[in-house]
């Protein structure tokens, strides 16, 4: 097994691991607003926040130990970790900046 990342491994890890960061940090920022009454989100979002994590969070460790079984770099591993997550941040920031400013809806 390598241990260290080659510079293409390095670059779609950091460049993915950032992604997901700023796309994370986007949908926090709509559904507080959402919570607030100021972002335009339904009635079970919060109830979807909390389902998304626990099955994001399954589906990456799945993804991290098929890697790992089948004797991937470490680098290979993360990015097989980081890919369901990215997902869910990319459809969710997607999805809430359509229903963009103003009230709750159900």
């Amino acid at each position: 097994m390598k241990h260290f990342p080659t510079p293409n491994e390095a670059m779609r890890l950091a460049v993915q691991s950032s992604m997901m960061l700023a796309e994370a940090n986007m949908v926090i920022a709509m559904r507080m607003m959402g919570m607030g009454g100021l972002w335009r989100v339904t009635s079970g979002e919060n109830d979807r926040m909390v389902r998304e994590k626990t099955d994001a969070a399954m589906a990456s460790g799945a993804a991290m130990t098929r890697a790992m079984l089948a004797g991937h770099s470490p680098a290979k591993i993360a990015l097989a970790g980081i890919k369901p997550v990215r997902a869910k941040t990319r459809a969710n920031t997607a999805r809430l900046a359509k229903r963009g400013l103003g009230a709750p809806t159900k």
